[in-house]
């Protein structure tokens, strides 16, 4: 999928119509996970950001990170979107997504022009309601990881994301000893990508292709 302008302007467009909503987000969703109540208000907020940018042959790719392994983190290690919570100072969920994306990897605020705003995802484990923001840049950055936050960068080809077959299911024991079966992900050059971050980039998916697409289709 070549990245040029008329390419941003079609996935622009795309946000003027409704987005898929949860019903695609809880097409990557593992069993026995809820719907969240429509009540918000005590959540904690967050937001993240899929940046797109062209890679040495202008293919659209986005970065994603894998998170640091911390023993109090309930999602140490794994694979994610650059972003996190809202700091009182920061005047809007896209103002707190784009200042994260400087802090975790080096992106200058100024260089992203945010496409459009995805539904938003509330973490019932974290107590997190999320707001996930498309953006891009013109070049590939010259990323920076925050050692304290970035374990690895991880960049994949958009079209990835937009095919049925990358989509799987397995079995996935988390640090706790629990095991979740037949938990859907995404296979990402041999890494295992799922839970919320699965979830937004179907919707994602949803939106740019008009297809339901899910483990199961």
């Amino acid at each position: 999928m070549e990245f040029t302008d008329a390419l941003l302007a079609t996935i622009q467009e795309k946000f003027s119509k409704p987005l898929p909503g949860r019903a695609a987000q809880y097409r990557m969703a593992h069993v026995g996970r809820d719907y969240p109540s429509l009540d918000f208000s005590k959540a904690r907020k967050a937001a993240v950001v899929i940046l797109l940018y062209p890679n040495r042959a202008k293919e659209t790719q986005l970065v994603l990170i894998q998170r640091m392994f911390h023993p109090k983190d309930r999602h140490s290690g794994q694979i994610s979107l650059p972003g996190g919570k809202l700091e009182p100072s920061d005047p809007s969920p896209q103002a707190a997504a784009l200042r994260e994306l400087n802090e975790e990897l080096g992106v200058p605020t100024d260089t992203v022009t945010v496409l459009g705003q995805l539904s938003d995802l509330h973490i019932s484990v974290s107590n997190f309601l999320v707001y996930p923001f498309l953006a891009t840049v013109k070049e590939r950055p010259d990323f920076i990881p925050q050692p304290s936050e970035v374990h690895a960068i991880l960049e994949a080809p958009l079209k990835l994301f937009l095919e049925k077959s990358m989509r799987r299911k397995k079995s996935l024991k988390l640090p706790n000893g629990i095991v979740l079966k037949e938990v859907p992900y995404f296979d990402i050059q041999g890494h295992t990508l799922w839970g919320a971050t699965a979830m937004i980039l179907n919707e994602l998916s949803e939106l740019l292709t008009g297809d339901i697409l899910s483990p199961d289709h």
